[in-house]
């Protein structure tokens, strides 16, 4: 027993650093997309097209991670959890040094935005591939109180956004704005190394989880583990990918369009790094804490209240926003990010977790995830898109359009099982409400 305790913290542990160093990485280009890529790789394009452009490598980055979650996936249902791991952390830290040593337009010319979007691609397989064993490790190690422990891997989220935006912060304010835009932005990257060396020496210390050995030396002929989920599960998977696609887009909205959104409408963009600082710890709080009220309640209810919440939230944030107040910009990053967000998001790491059978959970649960995870990489470029087409801010289109999602989401949540007392080692494949 105190084995399998030290072993179910070290896995809560590895998944969260693991996590928080993937979403630095990951989210730390967020922010350049939003604030310095537009004018380093697409400088000969005009303003507005360029942001689009550079919100649209952004994009590339989520549209690669369901390949991520299938390759990965793959391997990770028939080698094991642990191995799998160890390649995405490595993958993921050397994409983003060699973007922190990319040249820019004026230097190579067209061939600097080809190779950002190709490490943009890698980055999404990487994470792709690290969400799904993150969380399995903590999930498949603890014996109670799933929702509580998986849900610190997805904590590591705005872990990873607090780190990356106080590292680009620190930067700016360190180098002044015209050597920040020329060279100061690719030190966060560059540490990326140092952050890589720190997670792969916590990871190397956790033992594979006991459902997957289990699961190991009962399977006699190991089927493909994708051709599983699709044949025998594939309503399942498809609402897995609808419940998680509003709280992506609530993501994407409350992080990189907010911050190029809030620098147009006057704030500056140190206010809004600030205040994106703030709410993303608060995050991290509102996460682990309404998974852990899912563990009692169920994950329906939680994730169904909050859906609900913030499509009616959708309508007041951008109002807040633009009402040039520092303090109620804050308050609406920290309303969205901080509570209702963690409402939808905190309790899928237990619930995709809880979707699938062993043998195929890496990858069902990341196909899912990842899939659902498109949300984000493509709200920003929309957004953008429908803003420069009508030619104004296009406020309560927008709006309009998350909410559409977040309706979405509560029906296809609430056409799933309750999940939270499932056990994770015995073989039950779970059905939608209404299947016969």
């Amino acid at each position: 027993m105190p084995h399998q305790t030290t072993q179910l913290r070290r896995a809560v542990a590895s998944s969260y650093l693991g996590s928080l160093i993937e979403y630095y990485d990951f989210l730390l280009y967020a922010t350049a997309s939003a604030v310095v890529f537009s004018k380093v790789f697409f400088s000969d394009l005009d303003p507005a097209l360029a942001t689009v452009a550079s919100f649209g490598t952004f994009a590339t980055g989520y549209l690669a991670r369901p390949l991520g979650g299938i390759l990965f996936g793959h391997f990770g249902d028939k080698l094991g959890r642990k191995r799998m791991l160890v390649l995405t952390m490595t993958m993921m830290g050397l994409s983003s040094f060699l973007i922190g040593v990319l040249p820019g337009y004026e230097q190579i010319g067209a061939a600097a935005p080809v190779g950002l979007i190709l490490l943009r691609v890698l980055q999404g397989i990487s994470v792709g591939g690290e969400w799904g064993g993150a969380v399995l490790m903590s999930a498949e190690h603890a014996t109670s109180r799933r929702g509580l422990w998986a849900s610190f891997t997805n904590a590591g989220a705005p872990s990873g956004m607090v780190v990356s935006t106080v590292a680009m912060t620190t930067t700016a304010a360190l180098t002044g704005d015209a050597a920040f835009l020329e060279w100061g932005w690719r030190i966060p990257f560059l540490l990326s190394v140092v952050l890589l060396a720190i997670g792969l020496f916590v990871r190397s210390r956790v033992e594979e989880t006991p459902a997957f050995l289990a699961a190991k030396a009962q399977v006699q002929r190991r089927r493909i583990p994708l051709v599983e989920v699709l044949r025998n599960q594939p309503r399942v998977l498809a609402l897995s990918v609808g419940v998680g696609l509003a709280a992506f887009v609530v993501q994407a909205t409350l992080t990189t369009f907010i911050l190029a959104y809030g620098v147009r409408v006057g704030h500056s963009r140190q206010e809004v790094l600030n205040g994106l600082t703030v709410s993303s710890a608060c995050a991290i709080l509102g996460i682990i804490g309404w998974s852990a009220v899912s563990d009692r309640f169920g994950r329906r209810p939680v994730v169904v209240i909050g859906a609900v919440a913030t499509a009616i939230y959708a309508f007041a944030l951008f109002p807040l926003v633009e009402s040039g107040s520092t303090a109620l910009l804050v308050v609406a990053l920290v309303i969205g990010q901080g509570i209702l967000h963690p409402m939808m998001y905190g309790p899928l790491a237990a619930l995709y977790t809880e979707l699938f059978d062993t043998e195929t959970r890496y990858t069902g649960a990341s196909l899912g995830y990842q899939l659902a995870g498109l949300g984000a990489g493509v709200a920003p470029v929309l957004f953008a898109e429908i803003q420069r087409a009508s030619g104004g801010p296009a406020t309560t289109a927008i709006a309009c359009t998350i909410a559409a999602f977040c309706l979405l989401s509560v029906g296809c949540v609430l056409a799933l099982q309750e999940t939270n007392r499932r056990s994770l080692v015995e073989r039950r494949t779970v059905q939608p409400v209404n299947a016969e």
